[in-house]
């Protein structure tokens, strides 16, 4: 191993660079923190500046035109917020006052509905009572066709019954002769 020199890979007491540097400048400053003056209380906000690595923190006053825009922006927002709320009471009290006006048109036209599904109620079964009471033989396949609804489009989703309707109508056309006994 003498062949590449004297060199000590092992036990090598060489100093680190850094740390050599850093004790040196802390040797440099070590007095100047004494001869720093505390900054005095103002009633100005204060705004504290990040520290960088270990350094003291270093503070300043806020400006005079920046303390002013905060607190002109403060004033703003709390109208802008005053503003909101009262809009959102606005617009709520109009929300409500068409809610009503909607429930009172809804309860109309359910009192008129149903006064009218009463009327028609009553008209068919007069009707019905009244046609029941004209009955004539040979006629009974007429009055079944009446009530059939012989529209093929409107029973779709429905069961084919287009052999019941065939039936009737021709039973309607052509009855079958009643037999007396």
């Amino acid at each position: 191993m003498d062949a590449f020199g004297d060199d000590d890979f092992g036990g090598s007491t060489e100093v680190d660079p850094a740390a050599e540097f850093l004790a040196r400048e802390q040797g440099q400053l070590a007095g100047l923190e004494d001869e720093i003056e505390p900054i005095a209380a103002a009633a100005d906000p204060v705004i504290e500046e990040p520290a960088v690595s270990s350094a003291p923190k270093v503070m300043k006053e806020e400006p005079e035109k920046i303390r002013k825009w905060r607190e002109e922006q403060k004033q703003r927002l709390e109208e802008k917020d005053a503003a909101e709320a009262e809009a959102i009471e606005k617009l709520r009290l109009q929300a409500k006052e068409e809610l009503d006006e909607w429930y009172k048109n809804h309860n109309e036209a359910k009192t008129k509905t149903k006064a009218s599904n009463r009327e028609s109620a009553v008209n068919a079964e007069k009707q019905f009572v009244a046609s029941t009471d004209e009955i004539e033989p040979g006629t009974e396949w007429e009055r079944i066709a009446k009530l059939c609804d012989f529209n093929p489009k409107s029973s779709k989703g429905s069961k084919d019954v287009t052999r019941m309707r065939s039936i009737i109508l021709q039973l309607k056309q052509t009855p079958l002769p009643v037999t007396k006994s």
